[in-house]
């Protein structure tokens, strides 16, 4: 039987927003996942632009091939928190990044259903 626990980013502290920093790959660390094969983890992502124009955010989800693992989302000025993953599953210690058109101006949150066997 699998136990679903729920946590944080792990590239959060406390449970706070991340700063997208990176403006190009690799991006700014938001998540690594569970190791091995066995155990997953279900991601959510949200995601705030905090500027006054329209930026783009580009995550990296457990690897950096175009477009293979990239996620591209608009995100407007001064908007509500955008879901960019909506629990999507990870393993064997893949990373989730991200980075932006500008640096500084859009933040991350969300959380992570650790999924054991």
């Amino acid at each position: 039987m699998s136990t679903f626990t729920k946590t944080k980013l792990s590239g959060s502290t406390n449970g706070r927003n991340i700063k997208i920093v990176a403006t190009a790959s690799s991006g700014t660390l938001i998540h690594t996942a569970v190791s091995g094969t066995t155990n997953w983890d279900e991601i959510y992502i949200f995601a705030t632009n905090t500027d006054t124009v329209t930026r783009t955010l580009t995550i990296e989800f457990g690897g950096t091939t175009s477009p293979d693992d990239l996620v591209e989302i608009d995100l407007e000025a001064l908007k509500g928190a955008y879901l960019v993953i909506p629990g999507w599953l990870l393993q064997n210690g893949l990373i989730v990044r991200g980075f932006g058109s500008v640096a500084n101006v859009i933040e991350v949150n969300g959380y992570v259903h650790s999924i054991t066997s």
